[in-house]
């Protein structure tokens, strides 16, 4: 890290979560070294303008950070993969973005020296610069080694989001918390506007949008305990 804490940044991987991330990090300060070339060039280059697009070896070797933000299937194997080509340098930090894993699938960069660190923000991404604002209202799940957690909850925050530790064993829990309310959300949507599309309703989605918002807020505001107004006798000093 630079005296002023300020970092080289790599990105790896240019689909919805990478280029989006980068921008946060480089409105916090931080330099963005490069970028590989990924699914939507275009829209990366829209989010981060000016960043250049090199190959995954080039971006490793510039960058103090290096955030790898790749489909879960192809985490390990990538990381693998680079750590193989001797591309991971000692005291470079490894950041990976996937909501599975925690810091175990990076053992191959520590054993190169790496530090490794695990963010995942709670929110799905459009791979816009609107999912900038959005970043500001999310959790993000922080997995890393004790002594570098700091690290890793610093860039949470500086990313826009509150960190939650979890642990590297809660992962495959946590991930699946994370898939069931993405996927059953999205299917009750696709359901309920299919129905309201088949009986003519206009903007099936737009006439939704205000009932399936509050409904889900109620939802979350019952599953979180409310804040007692008096304190228990045995607190109430």
């Amino acid at each position: 890290m630079k005296r002023d804490g300020r970092l080289g940044v790599g990105i790896v991987g240019a689909g919805r979560v990478g280029p989006v991330l980068g921008a946060a990090l480089a409105g916090a300060g931080h330099q963005i070294t490069g970028i590989t070339s990924g699914s939507d060039d275009e829209r990366a280059a829209a989010v981060l303008p000016g960043v250049p697009v090199l190959d995954a070896p080039d971006v490793i070797r510039r960058s103090e950070l290096v955030l790898i933000a790749v489909p879960s299937a192809r985490l390990a194997e990538i990381i693998a993969g680079f750590a193989e080509a001797g591309l991971f340098q000692p005291g470079q930090l490894v950041l990976h973005t996937d909501a599975a894993h925690g810091i175990d699938v990076l053992r191959p960069a520590v054993a190169a020296g790496a530090i490794p660190l695990a963010v995942h923000p709670a929110m799905t991404f459009t791979g816009t610069s609107m999912d900038l604002r959005q970043l500001a209202a999310t959790y993000a799940a922080v997995s890393a080694p004790g002594a570098v957690l700091p690290i890793a909850q610093a860039l949470a925050v500086e990313l826009g989001c509150e960190p939650i530790v979890v642990r590297d064993e809660d992962r495959a829990a946590y991930a699946e918390a994370i898939e069931t309310a993405t996927q059953f959300s999205r299917q009750i949507v696709q359901q309920s506007t299919g129905i309201l599309r088949g009986i003519g309703v206009e903007n099936p989605g737009g006439f939704l949008s205000a009932l399936v918002r509050s409904t889900v807020d109620h939802a979350l505001q019952q599953a979180t305990p409310a804040i007692p107004d008096v304190l228990p006798p045995d607190l109430d000093a």
